[in-house]
């Protein structure tokens, strides 16, 4: 079976775009998926990684007329600027906590990946604020999952030790920005890469 890591935030609006192609991927070949949120604002700068928050106006405004032409492109709809987007990254935690909320899921065994896409869309479309912990419970909840048990899963010693471990393993293999795929080491960064990246599983499902 193909291993396939996502590196991403649950802040990013590009791993939001990527989210359903990337559960159909998994779904057409035989690929086992582990979403790898990570420490995005400690490990990028290190990594040529360049914050949104940081960049020069001129670059936040193209930004934004990239979403609205994914957006277009995609049929799915963004708020450009969502009410719960921090950029200045204050409270520090507050795009890592439905991060851990994500890892908790996955070590139960659960569909992780819709409760990511479900949590991305909650910030980017329904202006919720998904670093408030009863918001990722009502989430989880609305997905046949326990909201509860996994929030209060989210400080354990099992959720933080792998949250620290995908934040390493981002900084080894060279991770600067989200969301970035990786097959074999090999790199994919952002969901405008997921044709290249469905075509190395294509070549991958046929040795």
């Amino acid at each position: 079976m193909i291993r396939l890591h996502c590196y991403y935030s649950l802040s990013s609006p590009w791993a939001y775009f990527g989210g359903p192609r990337l559960a159909a991927l998994t779904q057409a070949y035989e690929v086992k998926l582990e979403l790898r949120p990570f420490d995005f604002q400690a490990i990028v700068p290190h990594t040529g990684g360049i914050p949104l928050r940081t960049r020069p106006q001129e670059r936040q405004t193209y930004h934004a007329l990239e979403l609205a032409r994914w957006s277009k492109r995609l049929k799915m709809p963004i708020n450009l600027v969502p009410r719960y987007y921090r950029k200045q990254a204050l409270p520090s935690d507050w795009n890592k906590l439905p991060g851990w909320t994500v890892i908790a899921a996955q070590q139960a065994g659960l569909d992780a990946q819709a409760l990511s896409h479900a949590l991305l869309k909650a910030l980017w479309v329904e202006e919720r604020d998904t670093a408030d912990a009863s918001v990722r419970v009502e989430i989880a909840d609305s997905l046949g999952m326990p909201g509860v048990e996994l929030v209060t899963a989210e400080q354990g010693d099992l959720v933080q030790a792998a949250y620290r471990e995908f934040s390493e393993q981002a900084r080894l293999i060279g991770v600067f920005g989200s969301p970035t795929y990786v097959i074999e080491a090999e790199r994919f960064w952002g969901q405008d890469r997921l044709d290249f990246l469905e075509e190395r599983l294509i070549e991958l499902s046929r040795i």
